[in-house]
């Protein structure tokens, strides 16, 4: 703990460190994976000047994707991107709780290469839509379409128009 850390709380100072959400930094005091001068502290705690801060970051637990074939509606595709149609109920990107039946298992089931940006959990993804939502979505099928679709949306080149509709 340096004079630049004057005081703060230990959570914070992990965010500030690490760049870790709070809620990420939270966790890891939780679960004894942060110790102040070799012992555990609360997320509260203020660590003095001097103190040893030490933060142990577990590697990501991964998941192999599986491809599927699931049917997709594409409305355009070419050589760098294709666009689909997503219907409700489906699921982006495979998660804790989603690991198959996923709009990324179904691109993964067509046979083609996807972008590699963001993992092969959220292959060729540069946006996405809820699960209870319905909408087109851009995937980019090479790296570079990848890096510039990200860009734009990024940038606000992109420009994206949504409709609800309520009941009850």
């Amino acid at each position: 703990v340096t004079d630049e850390d004057g005081g703060e709380r230990l959570d914070l100072l992990i965010v500030r460190h690490t760049g870790l959400s709070r809620t990420q930094a939270a966790t890891l005091i939780a679960t004894t994976r942060v110790t102040v001068d070799g012992g555990a502290e609360r997320a509260s705690f203020r660590p003095e000047l001097g103190m040893k801060v030490e933060v142990t970051i577990p590697a990501p637990v991964g998941r192999e994707v599986t491809p599927e074939q699931i049917p997709l509606r594409v409305t355009y595709e070419d050589e760098e991107l294709v666009v689909i149609d997503k219907p409700a109920g489906m699921v982006v990107h495979p998660a804790p709780g989603n690991w198959t039946g996923t709009l990324v298992n179904a691109l993964m089931g067509r046979g083609q290469g996807l972008a590699a940006g963001g993992g092969p959990e959220r292959a060729g993804l540069v946006h996405r839509l809820d699960k209870e939502t319905s909408g087109l979505l851009v995937v980019a099928k090479t790296d570079r379409s990848h890096r510039v679709l990200s860009a734009a949306i990024a940038a606000r080149r992109i420009s994206r128009r949504y409709a609800g509709l309520s009941w009850g």
